[in-house]
Parts: C-alpha cells; sequence; structure tokens
C-alpha cells in the first residue's frame, strides 16, 4: 500500500522552490567568474560549500515545514556571510541580503510572528557584521575585477527578487482565505 503525503502548505511549498532554484545555480557561478573575470575561481569554488545546506531544505520540508521556511533566510544569510568574506563587500556579495529580508517578510504566517523578527534582526545584524567586522576578504581582487563581480551580483540578486515575488504572489490571499476557512 502506497502512503500519499499531504502537498505541503503554499508558503513551505514557495521557500522549497527557491531552495531548488538556488541549489541549481550555485554550481554555475564559478563558471560566471571564471567567464566575466578569469582570476579567482578557486576562490569562487567556496561559494558550493553552502549546497549541501541548501539541499536540505527540501528535504525537511516534509516533516518540518516551519523549519524549512527558517532555514532558507538563515542558511542565505551565512552563505553570504561567507562569500562576503571570500570575495569583500566591494563585489557586492553583501547584496544577498536583501533576498533574505524578502524571504524573511514573505515566508512567515501571522502567528510566526516572533521567528520572523528574529530572523529580521539576525539578517540586519548580519549585515552590519558584514559591513564592520568581517575583515579584508580571502582572495586579493583587482578593482576591475570587483566592478565586475558587483555588476554581476547586483544582476543575480535582482533576478532572485524578482523570482521570489512571482513566486510568492499570491500565496498571501490563499493562506488568509485558509485561515478564514478554518474559523
Amino acid at each position: 500500500m502506497t502512503r500519499t503525503r499531504p502537498p505541503l502548505d503554499p508558503l513551505t511549498q514557495a521557500s522549497v522552490t527557491i531552495a531548488w532554484v538556488i541549489c541549481g545555480n550555485k554550481p554555475f557561478y564559478p563558471l560566471y567568474v571564471w567567464y566575466l573575470v578569469g582570476d579567482g575561481v578557486t576562490a569562487s569554488l567556496g561559494t558550493l560549500l553552502a549546497a549541501p545546506l541548501f539541499l536540505a531544505i527540501p528535504l525537511i520540508a516534509r516533516r518540518a515545514p516551519t523549519t524549512a521556511r527558517i532555514a532558507l533566510p538563515l542558511v542565505g544569510t551565512l552563505d553570504t556571510l561567507f562569500a562576503t568574506k571570500l570575495f569583500g563587500s566591494g563585489s557586492g556579495t553583501e547584496l544577498f541580503l536583501a533576498p533574505c529580508i524578502m524571504l524573511v517578510a514573505l515566508s512567515f504566517r501571522a502567528e510566526e510572528a516572533w521567528w520572523q523578527r528574529g530572523l529580521a534582526a539576525f539578517v540586519f545584524l548580519a549585515f552590519v557584521f558584514s559591513r564592520y567586522a568581517i575583515g579584508p576578504s580571502l582572495h586579493v581582487w583587482k578593482d576591475v575585477d570587483l566592478s565586475t563581480l558587483l555588476n554581476l551580483n547586483a544582476f543575480a540578486v535582482a533576478s532572485l527578487m524578482a523570482f521570489i515575488a512571482i513566486r510568492y504572489s499570491g500565496i498571501l490571499h490563499i493562506t488568509e482565505a485558509g485561515a478564514r476557512d478554518r474559523l
């Protein structure tokens, strides 16, 4: 007898989709760095270290949907801090904190407001840390390379934020309607 699992709730499913998109794009980042910059490919391979953490999000979503929704912006923030240490703040990697904040704003229900507040504070503190305490980058980049990386990362962040907005569009109305139906 095959046991069918109920579908994930819309917020968790959206988080899983975003995690899969990030996992699918992670291996291409070192290729972009190689193609656009030519230098620092070894350093950019370090960005792949977070891929298993993003991959874990879809794997835990069925058993712990709230944990999966917490994990996505949390892992994204830690990944961004690590990338900022690798590339330096001049590379624009800190911009990836913007999608993390966007995920915090969109991924939680009203009764999960404390998780939302805590994660928002965590992402903001990560930004402050990256600005004032992270130290010099692990790889030394030329100014022209940093400019190229800034353009690459700005485009990637804008693309990710647009995808997040499209993926989460309408979910608030779905979850509100579900909550009204339960009353």
